[in-house]
């Protein structure tokens, strides 16, 4: 991926947002705090006055762990965000142990993928699940990851079967901080 070719993305919990949270849940490491609204925008044009309660910024970057046959397979089925069908969203921000960090990146894509199975997984609930990985750590922020995924409220079940069997894995061994934030598109 391109310099050029980078999204810059903020998410802002407050009281404003075309996402309605349904719930926001700590599942390792501390909470934040709760909110009603979360607004997605390019992170270079949100207002930083707009009082929100906190805000979380990524961008997008080259994909370290995939390789061109996977690169392949998720280009032929991904779906693009933002469809109409699809008003149900998750925000799942995750940081990871100093240990992961320590790996080299071959023993990372190891544990990612021949032992984790973590794009095969993905593949299986595509396209009825739409996702986009948001990268936090280079940018000084207090996520390395913000997943974003959205799917038709159909697909719900689907979504919690996928995050159930990921979490499971290895590779969730090295999560030391996740938030599951469920929202509602209302606009």
């Amino acid at each position: 991926m391109t310099q050029s070719a980078r999204l810059y993305v903020c998410f802002a919990g407050g009281r404003t947002g075309a996402w309605q949270v349904e719930r926001i849940s700590a599942l390792m490491g501390p909470a934040l705090p709760a909110v009603h609204r979360v607004a997605v925008r390019d992170a270079q044009t949100l207002p930083v006055s707009a009082g929100y309660a906190w805000l979380l910024q990524g961008v997008t970057s080259y994909e370290r762990y995939v390789q061109r046959r996977e690169r392949s397979a998720l280009d032929e089925c991904q779906p693009a965000l933002g469809r109409p069908e699809a008003t149900c969203a998750a925000l799942i921000p995750i940081r990871k142990a100093a240990a992961w960090w320590e790996l080299t990146q071959d023993e990372r894509r190891t544990i990612f993928e021949e032992r984790s199975h973590h794009i095969t997984t993905g593949l299986q609930y595509l396209p009825a699940i739409a996702r986009r990985l948001y990268h936090g750590r280079d940018l000084g922020e207090p996520f390395d990851f913000l997943t974003w995924f959205e799917f038709a409220p159909s697909s719900a079940g689907l979504f919690q079967e996928l995050v159930g069997k990921l979490r499971e894995t290895e590779e969730w061994a090295y999560v030391e901080r996740e938030i599951d934030i469920r929202l509602v598109r209302k606009e």
